[in-house]
C-alpha cells in the first residue's frame, strides 16, 4: 500500500502540455481538422444541388445566403480547407512512399503546403470574384 501512495502519476504517453508543438505535429492537427470542416462544408455544396435541381426560386434562397457575409466566410473557409487538405494529403502521400523524412525537407513541404494553400485559394477567389 505505501508503494502506491508514493507513485507520482504521469501521462501515459507525451502530451500537449508536456512538449511543445512542431509544425508537423500542428500540420497533422490541422489535417484532421480539415477533413471534418470539408465534411460539413459540404452540406453547403449539397444544399447547392438541390437548390439547383429545385428551381429558381430554391435557388435564389441559396444564392442570397451564399453571398452574404457568413456565405462567403464559409466558403472562403471550405476553399482554405480543402486545398490545405489537398496539398497536406500530397505531403503525406510522398511520406507514405518514403521521401521528405529528412527533418529539413519534412518543413520545407510543409511551408510548400502553407504557401500552396495560399496560393490556391487566392487564385480560386480572384477567378470567381463574388463580389464584383
Amino acid at each position: 500500500m505505501s508503494e502506491q501512495s508514493n507513485k507520482v502519476e504521469r501521462p501515459l504517453s507525451p502530451h500537449l502540455q508536456v512538449y511543445r508543438p512542431q509544425m508537423t505535429s500542428v500540420m497533422s492537427i490541422l489535417h484532421r481538422a480539415t477533413g471534418y470542416a470539408l465534411s460539413i462544408g459540404t452540406i453547403m455544396v449539397v444544399w447547392l444541388l438541390i437548390a439547383a435541381a429545385s428551381g429558381p426560386e430554391a435557388y435564389a434562397v441559396f444564392a442570397k445566403f451564399a453571398g452574404s457575409n457568413i456565405g462567403l466566410f464559409l466558403l472562403l473557409g471550405w476553399t482554405v480547407a480543402l486545398f490545405y487538405h489537398m496539398c497536406n494529403g500530397i505531403r503525406h502521400f510522398f511520406w507514405d512512399m518514403g521521401y521528405l523524412f529528412e527533418l529539413k525537407k519534412a518543413f520545407r513541404a510543409g511551408y510548400v503546403v502553407l504557401a500552396m494553400t495560399v496560393i490556391l485559394t487566392v487564385w480560386v477567389w480572384y477567378c470567381a470574384c463574388p463580389w464584383s
